[in-house]
């Protein structure tokens, strides 16, 4: 009997997990699980929970400093993670099996309290933000062959990708909420990959954070109708999903370069579990939370392709309307920087609190 996951694969996609929690990762390769995605809010519960105790106390008695020890756990879960989905990667030629590594959010803050060594915070310019992602993502990526290296949509994130794909170096672009983004990140990304001596080994993925969509939405757009309202993340993903196929068609690529269907756990309790893995079971990868993918595969569902499924053409006109993608992309941007600042920010005072206590 096929499980819902493997439908969901059978269909033509890939599931990924977004946890690298080991615990997770090994009960979800048994579902099919190829890959995952990590970001600070799951290294800092993980750090909570103690396992990685030892693993501080050793960065500790080697000198380094909180901002330097985040980063160095961060790999180590990370690489565990890796091997993990090694074997994917290997029998894929590199196509699948891919653990992201985030790269530091605090860059994006603009409250900046923290920065490496306890130093005053730096108040970075466009120029420098951009190239400490480029540093950055060369640094983490540098030997790790199942690594792709999380850059965000941000006007300096999207600077340092020609020079990050021109390096090797393999991209998830994170925090995509419009087709805007999508463009500007893919155009990059193409124009970097070009300047490398081969095309064999450049693969790229782009993160369409969904459900957070239609969070702001039902805040922000209340006077959509009831069968829009909840699917402008499906029609924009969609979208989205679909400029992505057609641009790459007549490239040649030996590796897909993939959207990545994000923020798929449902914020409303009458919506069913599986409601965003549903809408795009088919093609391409989607990364769900650890309770999605339980809930998925404890729904004993089968999932048929649907991702080139249209929404009705009413639905999709009203949403056009509707919907003023330049406003959610600013309002979801700000929302997601700190989001993603804040567990670093945590991440940091936790180490300095075990640090105190070690």
């Amino acid at each position: 009997m096929t499980m819902p996951i493997q439908s969901l694969i059978a269909s033509g996609g890939k599931v990924w997990l977004d946890s690298i929690d080991p615990d997770e990762v090994a009960r979800n390769r048994v579902w099919g699980i190829t890959g995952a995605t990590s970001n600070p809010i799951i290294v800092t519960d993980l750090v909570e929970t103690g396992r990685l105790d030892k693993d501080l106390e050793r960065f500790f008695r080697e000198g380094l400093d909180d901002y330097e020890t985040a980063w160095r756990t961060t790999d180590v879960l990370v690489s565990q993670a890796q091997e993990a989905f090694l074997h994917v990667w290997e029998a894929t030629r590199g196509d699948d099996g891919y653990v992201s590594f985030e790269l530091d959010p605090l860059l994006e803050d603009s409250e900046p309290r923290v920065s490496a060594g306890g130093r005053p915070p730096d108040r970075l310019d466009a120029e420098q933000r951009t190239q400490h992602y480029i540093d950055l993502g060369k640094r983490w990526s540098e030997g790790r062959r199942n690594r792709m290296i999380k850059v965000p949509a941000t006007p300096s994130g999207l600077a340092a990708l020609e020079e990050l794909a021109a390096a090797g170096v393999t991209v998830n672009v994170t925090l995509t909420f419009t087709p805007r983004q999508y463009v500007a990140a893919r155009d990059a990304l193409w124009r970097g990959a070009r300047r490398r001596r081969s095309l064999d080994a450049f693969k790229s993925v782009y993160s369409i954070f969904v459900s957070r969509v239609d969070v702001y939405t039902d805040k922000h757009v209340p006077d959509l109708s009831p069968p829009a309202q909840g699917q402008v993340g499906i029609a924009n993903a969609k979208r989205i999903w679909r400029m992505n196929q057609e641009f790459w068609a007549d490239k040649g690529l030996p590796l897909k370069q993939e959207i990545v269907f994000a923020s798929t756990g449902v914020k409303k309790p009458d919506d069913p579990p599986w409601k965003y893995v549903e809408a795009f079971a088919g093609s391409d990868i989607e990364t769900n939370p650890p309770a999605t993918n339980a809930k998925v595969q404890a729904s004993g569902r089968t999932f048929p392709r649907a991702v080139d499924r249209p929404l009705p053409d009413d639905v999709s006109a009203e949403i056009d309307a509707k919907v003023d993608m330049v406003r959610l992309e600013a309002v979801l941007m700000a929302e997601g920087l700190k989001k993603f600042a804040d567990p670093q920010e945590a991440l940091l005072d936790l180490i300095a609190r075990k640090r105190r206590e070690s």
